[in-house]
């Protein structure tokens, strides 16, 4: 080592140490959850029309492949989580990442159905599971007392990586052919998110010789870190989760639909693309507001009112018939998006601690996705059934009332101080 570099490096270690290395990190995370892009199904849907031809198989296998591998997919969740609290978020992002993107290099180049349902089930397991597990746990494990505002700029730049990876994606797929695209997509999983996440990312304040937030605590929080079975056993976990996977159904269903649900209501698609932009820009704003208003605010009234917007937007879609009406559902359902996603990503710190972070985030992620699985399957029996959707909108929005007012009410779990 040179002189030179023996000066630098304590140079760079105070700069860290003055700003607060969290912020590094949770940029990193950020980057993360883009990276879960080929496993998500807004995702795989960038490439689902050219791949079904290719592949010569119809739209019922293309589906039934993806249930199956959305549902096998949840079940990397707990692994993902136990490992994160054993091993560290480095290591686990950066094996994650790898492996992701060696599946999704693999894909771009597989030739069979069977080789395909193995790809699209590994890319559901290590990116819509395990990588969304490690990447909020990452930051869970840096902040605490400012978690809300953390997951609110958290939650900002991931609705920015996507509105930025999603048309680059699908102009690449649409001008080189989705195999070429989503190479491109595994080589920058490999060579820019791996390769940053072991250079970037650390386990938690500790590892640079830093305090939780950057600050001293006013007053040492000694409580104790509760454990997967407490969380279990907590009223608050369940209401949550459940409220979160309430949410990520209804969020799937209409997501995929979308466009199905406003022709029913006499709209083109033009005004479906319309809605997209307006509940994605809203919910951007959401996501910093909800994380603000949590810190404000308690967790479970934020949590409530993002529940109670959610069954408003969906009262209000069997009944718009202007542009106007639609523009009030897209702003609505935004803001509902963007409040509850922001609780999902900061309450699982906040209320049970650090140290089991992951198992629990992993079991609470599992349900979600699992919910995802389930959503547009039930909107389709609706509308198989009834002929419409509008059923089906009453019976959740009940459904979310429900839980809306059970997340005004609860009481986080009680966290003995330790002596």
């Amino acid at each position: 080592m040179t002189p030179t570099s023996t000066a630098v490096l304590p140079q760079l270690r105070n700069r860290w140490q003055t700003r607060y290395y969290g912020w590094p990190n949770l940029a990193m995370a950020a980057l993360a959850m883009v990276g879960i892009l080929p496993g998500r199904t807004q995702g795989l849907g960038l490439v689902t029309e050219p791949l079904i031809p290719d592949l010569s198989i119809d739209r019922v296998t293309y589906a039934s492949i993806n249930l199956w591998a959305t549902l096998i997919g949840a079940t990397f969740c707990l692994p993902c989580g136990r490992l994160v609290d054993r091993f560290g978020s480095r290591r686990v992002l950066t094996l994650v990442t790898l492996a992701l993107g060696i599946v999704v290099l693999w894909m771009s180049r597989a030739s069979g159905v069977v080789a395909m349902a193995i790809c699209i089930t590994l890319t559901r397991g290590f990116g819509q599971s395990a990588l969304s597990v490690v990447s909020l746990a990452l930051v869970g494990k840096w902040f605490a007392r400012r978690l809300d505002l953390a997951m609110g700029i958290y939650s900002l730049l991931v609705g920015v990586g996507f509105i930025i990876a999603f048309p680059s994606v699908g102009q690449a797929t649409l001008a080189y052919g989705w195999r070429s695209a989503w190479f491109v997509v595994g080589l920058v999983l490999i060579a820019v998110i791996t390769t940053l996440s072991w250079m970037i990312v650390r386990d938690g304040p500790e590892d640079v010789g830093s305090r939780m937030d950057g600050v001293a605590p006013a007053v040492v929080d000694d409580r104790r870190d509760l454990t997967l079975g407490d969380a279990l056993r907590s009223p608050a976990f369940w209401i949550f989760a459940l409220g979160s996977s309430v949410f990520g159904l209804v969020y799937s269903g209409i997501a995929l639909f979308n466009q199905s649900i406003l022709e029913q209501r006499g709209f083109d698609a033009g005004v479906y693309h319309t809605v997209l932009v307006i509940s994605t820009m809203v919910g951007l704003a959401a996501n910093f507001g909800g994380g603000w208003l949590a810190s404000k605010w308690s967790i479970q009234k934020v949590m409530g009112c993002g529940m109670a917007v959610l069954a408003m937007s969906l009262l209000m879609l069997p009944f718009v018939h202007t542009f106007a009406h639609v523009a009030a559902y897209a702003v609505t359902m935004g803001i509902a998006g963007g409040v509850v996603t922001v609780v999902f990503f900061s309450i699982w710190g906040q209320a049970f601690g650090r140290t089991s972070l992951g198992r629990i985030q992993g079991f609470a992620q599992m349900m979600t996705v699992l919910a995802s699985a389930v959503g547009p399957l039930l909107l389709a029996q609706a509308l198989a059934r009834t002929g419409s959707y509008s059923s089906i909108f009453f019976l959740l929005a009940a459904a979310v009332l429900v839980l809306a007012i059970a997340s005004w009410r609860v009481s986080l779990p009680a966290r003995s101080i330790e002596n």
